[in-house]
């Protein structure tokens, strides 16, 4: 099946190894051996490259405090400029643990308890998590989902929530988790303009960025210099490279107060250098690993054009919301008719599946579900049959 060096066929065992996503399913309430497809981890191996580079690192021996020197910086930066025809300049780099910390860190940073933080549900959770668990309140401009299956902003609705509740910062997720949209530069230049126009500070999530199907991804902050100026541009080799456990996240912020602030809330939280195998392994990525996201992405879109076939042929009650990227997949249940308790029931103890629910990406995903097709076809096809055979037996 695969044409290419590497083989996304190879069933590879995860369990016992402490996995989130294998051998935590009791402790969170699941059969424990259930199918897991929901955390958004590959179930691959990484590039050669990167395990090269991680165990000429290893076996040196020692893992002291570490910090990076120029060549870490301009792999990143080929990267941003080869994929995303940006480019960026050294010192708008922050680097931190994750993207969701420093989305919480520019909560802290920006805003204060009781203010308004915009979001557009159904969106990642975590969004949603540290604007509540640091005591802000959710403003919720709710993606509209059109009869051609196609999700949009409502940017009419967005000026008139961000007037009403004085918002002054805006998670932004593009690529979108978990409906898949990369936006138009034209989408993003109208949302622009009203932030501009607002004083409201984006937080601009493009983890994803690498992993588009149709179109291509527009850097928010490349849009403009008043944009520019306003966002804070995060990245990380976790998704593209599957090393999230390896902690690591590239930030761009051009404004220099905006980086001043931002970096003392991060000081003020106790945190300073970054996992010494993390940087080592998001450098090897960005410099070697492009051929292995290539033929990655050839294996995905393989993937999706599985999944989509097999629900127009075996699972014609469950439609698919046609993503323009990322490798997360949001399915349509609503059909079934069946009541949020109910599809758990089917998904989860009839078809023994642990996908995530869409109601946890607010009210707007109820009736959905998330499934991460980032799996050998193998372990797809498992899946698939699992879930035709448990709402045939409805």
């Amino acid at each position: 099946m695969n044409k290419g060096n590497h083989d996304f066929d190879e069933l590879i065992e995860r369990r016992n190894t402490n996995c989130l996503k294998y051998d935590f399913a009791v402790r969170r309430g699941k059969p424990e051996d259930i199918l897991p497809l929901w955390v958004a981890d590959m179930d691959f191996k990484v590039s050669q490259a990167v395990l090269d580079a991680i165990t000429e690192r290893v076996q040196h021996g020692i893992f002291g405090y570490s910090e990076v020197q120029d060549d870490y910086f301009l792999a990143v930066k080929d990267w941003m400029e080869k994929k995303h025809d940006w480019i960026v300049e050294r010192r708008w780099l922050v680097k931190t643990p994750g993207v969701v910390f420093a989305l919480a860190m520019a909560v802290k940073a920006f805003t204060k308890p009781g203010d308004g933080v915009m979001i557009q549900q159904p969106v990642y959770y975590p969004f949603s998590e540290v604007i509540e668990d640091n005591d802000r309140k959710i403003v919720d401009n709710t993606l509209v989902l059109g009869e051609d299956g196609i999700y949009r902003m409502d940017l009419e609705d967005f000026e008139k929530k961000a007037v009403e509740n004085q918002v002054k910062l805006f998670l932004l997720c593009n690529p979108h988790n978990p409906v898949g949209r990369v936006y138009s530069k034209e989408e993003l230049e109208r949302l622009g303009e009203i932030c501009i126009r607002h004083d409201i500070l984006v937080i601009s999530d493009e983890i994803h960025h690498d992993f588009v199907y149709k179109g291509k991804h527009q850097v928010f902050a490349a849009i403009s210099e008043e944009i520019k100026n306003r966002t804070i541009t995060c990245t990380s080799p976790s998704k593209t490279f599957n090393l999230a456990g390896l902690q690591v996240s590239n930030l761009f912020i051009s404004n220099p107060d905006i980086r001043k602030r931002f970096k003392k809330e991060v000081a003020a939280a106790g945190y300073s250098q970054l996992n010494t195998l993390g940087l080592t392994a998001c450098e090897a990525a960005y410099r070697h690993g492009g051929e292995w996201h290539k033929e990655l992405m050839e294996y995905l879109k393989g993937n999706l054009s599985y999944v989509r076939e097999y629900l127009k042929d075996k699972l014609p009650n469950i439609k698919l919301l046609e993503p323009e990227g990322t490798y997360l997949v949001w399915l349509d249940f609503r059909e079934l008719g069946l009541t949020e308790i109910e599809r758990e029931d089917l998904i989860v103890k009839k078809a023994g599946l642990w996908l995530d629910s869409g109601a946890i990406f607010g009210a707007a995903g109820e009736g959905f579900e998330r499934i991460n097709i980032a799996c050998p076809r193998s372990t797809l096809t498992i899946a698939l049959d699992k879930l035709r055979d448990a709402i045939a037996n409805l």
